[in-house]
């Protein structure tokens, strides 16, 4: 695949690394247990990224969508990454908290996600994901499945090679 010139310009334009918070949604999981959380922060790390923190959050909606509210207006994040929460039983609620507070969404997130999983990972299992992307205010927004997995696919082939040319369209009207 051959990359356009103006994608190439925009990424050597970008911020050299992104602060990110880490955010797991689980009723169960410990800091101890939270394995795809652990390995979101390993893979942002082992790339240049920085941690800004780490937190765990149930699934319940209003928890969450305050979460993310208060992580986009903390300096200290400029990018929040969720896991978990994004299928489709009674108390996955994570897709609409995230949803319900975006400014922009990033619609290709969740579709290519989808299309990866369904021909490299899951199959046909793919289509009970509903991962999403967006923008809060100049805070980006990406919520994965919370599987290892899932994390793995969703860091590899799209978070970690994109998120500073996202940054860097985020900032070029509106820096933070």
């Amino acid at each position: 695949m051959t990359i356009p010139s103006s994608t190439e310009q925009h990424r050597s334009e970008a911020p050299s690394s992104v602060s990110c918070l880490i955010i797991t949604v689980s009723d169960t999981r410990t800091p101890e247990t939270d394995r795809s959380g652990q390995l979101t922060r390993d893979l942002l790390l082992e790339n240049g990224y920085t941690v800004a923190g780490m937190r765990i959050v149930p699934d319940e909606y209003d928890r969450i969508q305050s979460l993310l509210v208060e992580a986009a207006q903390d300096p200290a994040a400029e990018a929040v990454l969720l896991n978990g929460g994004t299928g489709i039983a009674g108390r996955d609620t994570t897709y609409e908290a995230v949803r319900g507070v975006l400014h922009k969404e990033m619609p290709g997130f969740g579709e290519i996600f989808r299309m990866l999983s369904f021909t490299e990972d899951i199959g046909s299992a793919a289509i009970l994901s509903r991962a999403i992307a967006g923008v809060v205010g100049t805070t980006a927004v990406f919520s994965m499945p919370g599987s290892t997995g899932a994390v793995r696919l969703a860091m590899t082939r799209l978070i970690v090679p994109e998120l500073r040319h996202v940054m860097r369209e985020i900032y070029k009207d509106s820096p933070k």
